[in-house]
């Protein structure tokens, strides 16, 4: 079980684990993005600092219906208790988890600020 908390501007947060290049863990808040279909997006500062491995160049579609290129590294995150390798999209904002993640999971929110946030496997 994954917990966090609904902020003050009404996102759900959770704090992740993701493994730096030296294979240490760093905790980062970050807020579920159902909108957003890939796993995780961090600001390129915290990429550099994690020393994340370069992949790709993906295309991808804004919010707006706008197209843009983003690079695209390879990360280890401990997701429910256990490491998990995913793709990491840099983008300029706040950390997002998104659906790619969060697939196989029950997501309960207590939308209040302050309210939790509990992310549970599925049977």
């Amino acid at each position: 079980m994954i917990t966090g908390v609904v902020n003050a501007h009404r996102e759900a947060t959770i704090r992740l684990p993701v493994r730096d290049a030296n294979g240490q863990e760093q905790e980062i808040e970050a807020i579920l993005d159902t909108g957003f279909n890939g796993s995780l997006t961090l600001p390129l500062h915290v990429i550099a600092t994690l020393r994340l491995s370069w992949r790709t160049r993906g295309l991808v579609i804004l919010a707006n219906g706008a197209e843009d290129h983003c690079d695209i590294y390879a990360a280890t995150v401990i997701w429910d208790g256990r490491p998990r390798n995913i793709l990491v999209e840099a983008a300029d904002t706040d950390p997002l988890v998104g659906m790619a993640l969060l697939y196989g999971y029950d997501v309960c929110m207590q939308v209040v600020e302050g309210g939790r946030v509990i992310i549970e496997a599925l049977p």
